[in-house]
């Protein structure tokens, strides 16, 4: 994702830190303590503007959420979002999802979103899906056991490989869906790019995959 260069992005991030956590590590293991509730957390990689992550935590006030996304640029416009709204249960982290190992215990995690990641198609570049087996290994370690993985993508390529990835890992699919808004389901909440591509009429995929128990 591309985006303009914010100069004042580090002063405004640093004005919002109940919004978004500046020193996350500290929090390893303890995150619900940051909630200060003992609510599953759902974790979303590459919030962008955070569409998403603040729809889902107006939909579901029972479940917490932490966003996570690494060019600052973006993530102020997710933090603007969550100002807008009179929700306390999101928190956002301005992290590469290299270092999950370092923010998060085994087991913090109840459900990870993997919402329109870079497809990266080009085979040299394959280490950097965000659905490779080295991503795939940090998921697990921090997701409980019966933990789900929930993928959108406008990607054919990215989806199909994806599919295999989490089959071969040893995660079980339990729904794949290659025209989701066809489904028209309510409760779908739709990211800003979601939105971009199903006005073109291009079909949106999605496929939940659990780690089996």
């Amino acid at each position: 994702m591309r985006a303009r260069h914010k100069p004042w992005a580090d002063e405004y991030l640093n004005k919002n830190k109940d919004i978004i956590e500046p020193e996350p590590k500290q929090f390893k293991g303890n995150w619900k303590s940051l909630f200060e509730s003992e609510k599953p957390i759902h974790l979303e990689i590459g919030t962008g503007k955070g569409q998403f992550i603040v729809g889902m935590a107006k939909q579901y006030p029972e479940i917490n959420f932490i966003g996570l996304e690494v060019v600052k640029s973006i993530i102020v416009s997710a933090v603007e979002k969550v100002k807008e709204t009179d929700i306390h249960n999101v928190r956002l982290l301005n992290e590469n999802a290299e270092n999950l190992s370092e923010l998060f215990s085994e087991g913090e995690i109840d459900t990870l979103y993997l919402n329109f990641s870079d497809p990266w198609p080009k085979n040299r570049h394959e280490k950097r899906r965000l659905t490779f087996p080295a991503f795939l290994e940090q998921y697990k370690a921090i997701m409980k056991k019966s933990g789900q993985i929930i993928l959108k993508t406008d990607n054919r390529g990215l989806f199909e490989y994806s599919l295999t990835s989490f089959s071969k890992f040893g995660f079980v699919l339990e729904d794949v869906t290659l025209d989701l808004h066809a489904e028209d389901d309510p409760n779908n909440i739709k990211t800003e790019y979601e939105e971009k591509f199903s006005a073109k009429g291009l079909p949106i995929y999605r496929c939940v995959a659990r780690i089996k128990s």
